[in-house]
Parts: structure tokens; sequence; C-alpha cells
């Protein structure tokens, strides 16, 4: 697993809606040509077997963030958020916004301050309508000089940098751009195989509002089965070591249900027998929350057996997610390998075409 990759990618602008940035460079990383469609989907198809089953490889370029929806006469600007943000976790950060030019202007989160706040105020929960932006100026006619406006989407400002002797990375937009390096990765493992199957990767837009992109994808390939990368909330650090399921450094997580899909269990058997065979670190995930672009796609059509291979990740939604590498490298290794085994006869048994 190329470091720089996921490097690149943590580092890349684009929150839910704009992705362009994101977008493009995973362009330029894949060794396949790909297309855009209006929404800034990108779809990557591997070379084809022409009429074996289609299989799609899903991971989401986009990552929370805000935009701003107006600017205060003494310039601190009123934002609304990207994706599902915990109000707590907020303040007290810098973020970067983007221009219509495309320049970006850094800002830090605001609050009251204590030295103000009475004794109700304190203890009261912080509300998204209470937390401002400010961009270091002193007046509505200093912001729109600098080129802020109603509309600009801002993201976290922070640098991706590993570990050397772990092999643990921090960095921002772990969920889900390290879903889309091991994608990519999966794709140079692949490029100059031929396999049993048609695969067409798509890097989904606008996933933290709703799984929109990975729905008009799921229409347009229209797959049999699919797999989604993604960066999975870790919960280490908060639950005993016998009931953690999404361990740091604990391999790739296969997700079993959450609340947006009970797994298919044939799938999800298949996808245990070859990480055992190929000796893949590996995870089982029971959630009682959360979702992701499976739960989109399993739904199109006729209905589509889809898995979710995590890529653990501590403090998603923040400025700054903590992964493991080896993580990354399971999750597009085991990937490579399913491929490589999803015969037509497979998918048939897992899929079975219904004709009424």
């Amino acid at each position: 697993m190329d470091i720089m990759t996921c490097r690149e990618i943590s580092n890349a602008f684009g929150p839910s809606g704009y992705e362009d940035e994101a977008a493009e460079l995973v362009r330029g990383l894949l060794p396949v040509p790909s297309q855009k469609d209006s929404m800034q989907n990108v779809y990557a198809p591997l070379p084809q077997n022409h009429g074996a089953p289609m299989v799609l490889l899903d991971a989401h370029l986009d990552e929370v963030g805000f935009m701003i929806q107006s600017v205060q006469a003494n310039g601190l600007l009123h934002v609304v958020p990207l994706g599902g943000w915990i109000e707590h976790n907020i303040p007290a950060h810098t973020f970067l916004i983007r221009t219509r030019k495309g320049s970006l202007v850094r800002a830090i989160s605001a609050s009251k301050p204590p030295h103000f706040m009475s004794a109700a105020e304190r203890s009261a929960p912080l509300s998204m309508e209470s937390i401002l932006l400010d961009a270091g100026v002193t007046s509505r006619e200093d912001a729109l000089a600098l080129g802020i406006e109603p509309g600009l989407f801002v993201v976290p400002e922070a640098e991706f940098s590993i570990r050397d002797e772990t092999g643990i990375m921090m960095g921002k937009a772990f969920d889900c751009r390290l879903g889309c390096a091991a994608l990519v990765d999966c794709v140079k493992q692949l490029a100059d195989e031929t396999l049993p199957v048609d695969v067409t990767a798509v890097f989904s837009v606008q996933e933290e509002v709703g799984t929109r992109g990975a729905r008009v994808a799921a229409r347009k390939v229209a797959p049999r089965l699919a797999i989604c990368l993604e960066g999975t909330p870790a919960d280490d650090t908060f639950t005993p070591p016998d009931q953690a399921q999404g361990v740091v450094g604990g391999g790739v997580q296969l997700r079993f249900r959450d609340n947006s899909m009970v797994a298919n269990p044939h799938l999800l058997d298949f996808a245990r027998s070859v990480a055992e065979e190929c000796g893949i670190v590996h995870q089982c995930a029971v959630r009682t929350g959360g979702g992701t672009n499976a739960g989109a796609i399993h739904l199109e059509a006729t209905g589509i057996p889809t898995l979710v291979l995590g890529i653990p990740v501590r403090y998603a939604h923040t400025h700054y997610g903590i992964s493991a590498l080896s993580d990354v490298d399971a999750a597009s290794k085991l990937c490579a390998e399913l491929l490589r085994r999803l015969t037509p006869d497979k998918i048939e048994e897992l899929c079975p075409e219904v004709c009424l």
C-alpha cells in the first residue's frame, strides 16, 4: 500500500457537493481510463470480459464539512453542516474556506468565551446555530473583499502524517478517503489481470448527506454484486477489548449489519472464507448505528448483495482520524482476492436472476 496515495487523497479538499479536487486527484492515480458524471462520481471500468456479470466497487470521495450560510455585519460566518458533526468537537479548530476563485481562506470556529457566559449557558449543550467561523475580519465588507460569501464550502484544516515505527496514520477525511486509497490500490493490482467478472470501480459523492452519488452510480452500472470500501468508526478507545469490533490494526472489518443494511450472510461467509484462505487479518462487526453506501446500493434493481469492507478510523467526523496502514492494505488485498474468485456461477448462487 502506497503511503503517498493515502496522504494525497486525505489532504484533498472535497466536502459533500464539491468533490471536484478529490475526483481529479483519484483519476490521476488510477492506471485505467475513467469518466465523471454530472455529480462528480468517477467511474473506472477494468478491462472488460464483455458479458460477464458486473461487480461494482465503491468508495466515497466526500468528507464532512460545512457550507457558509450568511455573513454577519461583524464578519463572522454562519455555517450549516454537510454530514454528521458532534457540536462539541467543532469549536477552537481551524478550517479552510474555498472561494469562487479557488483560493483558500483560513478560519477558526468560534464560540462565546466562558467569561461572558451565564451559569445556564455554561451548562447548556452546544448548538450548531451558536457556532460561527471567524476568518480574521471585523466587517462584512472585509469578508466580501476576501471572496467570502454564502454558498462557499468549508473543510477541516488538517495535514496527513504517519508514524513510521507503528504504521499509524493521522489525518482528515479518513472516512472515506482511506477507502478510496484502498480502492485505487485494488484497481492497480487487477488492471492487468483477466478476471472472471466485469468490474467497475466507482468513487462516489455525497455519501455524508444521504448516499446520493451511490444511488446514481448503482443505477448506471447495474451490477449483480457490490463491494463497498469504507472508513468505519473504530470503537477500541472506549469498548472493552473482548467487545471491540473496530480495532485499529485489527485488520479489515466485515460488517454484518447497521441501520442501513443487514448484510447478505452467504456473501459474508464467502468473504470470510477467502480471508481465512489467504491469511488476511480481519474482524467482524455487528453495528447498532450508522450506515454506508451499501444501504443504498443493496436496494437497487431487484436487490444487489453488497459487502462492506471497513477500515477502522478513530475519531471519525472530527478534524483528525487515526488509522493503521496495515488495515488499508488488508482491505485492498481482500477486495482483490474476492474478485479473483467471484466466478459467474458464484454470482448466480449469491444473486440468482429471477425471470417472471
